[in-house]
């Protein structure tokens, strides 16, 4: 396990309290053949964090992903193990889409278990009802991002990425229509294409992992570059150039892109 940071580590500031979160990558092989596609969900603009912006579907840990970790025990540690099953949790609540688990095979259990959820049970408890299991080795670790105390303390995430393939099928994703107002698959390129025309907006960690993302043909590459870059905490920082203030990550994480002007930069 990481060793929790306490300091920024190239500033010394110390680091706020952050929430924990989880977010799934969704790829599925692109029907016209090309780069795969990616699940998008925009936000609804009355959110405190990320309003309005276009997002991988996800969210914060609840006690409950905890408890479930602690009962289902294996070799993850218990907020790694938790943090995965956020990421599926979060993506049945947000996108109806049921990854990251076996023993899938009703569609109708699918949209029981949303609604479950979304009336206030657990995972657990969903999954003991429908019989499933969660399949931890379906999620890829791919990132985790931080931002440090010069960002608004009142809405700190330490957020984990994981990669999960849905493959060839085109599986059926609908909107929840509380945090979120659409979603939409598509490209790495094209939402970054999109964000360049304003047609959607997205946050400095969003935009920086579309453009990882984009490097890639496939999820198998996307996942063989992850292995070649275990997961550390991304912390951002502004460092002062010639032509002003850049928000800037770290290089060695496996990002193309390492800043961009403090003053376009979104954040959340």
């Amino acid at each position: 396990m990481e060793h929790e940071l306490t300091n920024h580590p190239i500033s010394g500031e110390p680091l706020p309290i952050a929430t924990p979160a989880a977010t799934m990558v969704i790829f599925r092989a692109n029907p016209d053949g090309g780069a795969p596609l990616l699940l998008m969900v925009e936000r609804v603009k009355a959110m405190a964090f990320a309003g309005g912006a276009a997002v991988f579907p996800g969210g914060k840990v609840d006690p409950a992903d905890f408890d479930y970790a602690q009962m289902l025990g294996g070799p993850l540690p218990l907020d790694e193990a938790a943090a995965r099953l956020a990421a599926i949790r979060e993506t049945i609540e947000e996108a109806g889409l049921v990854l990251g688990l076996s023993g899938v095979s009703d569609a109708a259990n699918c949209i029981d278990a949303r609604a479950a959820l979304h009336g206030g049970e657990s995972l657990q408890v969903v999954c003991n009802r429908f019989g499933w299991t969660p399949d931890f080795e379906q999620l890829v670790p791919w990132s985790r991002w931080r931002p440090p105390a010069h960002e608004n303390a009142s809405r700190v995430f330490d957020t984990r990425f994981y990669l999960v393939d849905a493959g060839d099928t085109m599986p059926l994703a609908t909107v929840d229509q509380t945090e979120n107002r659409m979603l939409f698959w598509a490209t790495a390129g094209e939402v970054l294409e999109k964000a360049d025309r304003d047609e959607v907006k997205i946050i400095f960690p969003t935009r920086r992992n579309l453009e990882r993302l984009a490097m890639f043909v496939d999820f198998d590459a996307a996942a063989a570059h992850a292995a070649e870059h275990p997961v550390s905490t991304v912390l951002t920082f502004v460092e002062q150039r010639a032509d002003g203030s850049w928000l800037c990550i770290p290089d060695g994480h496996g990002y193309p892109v390492l800043g961009e002007p403090l003053g376009v930069a979104m954040r959340g």
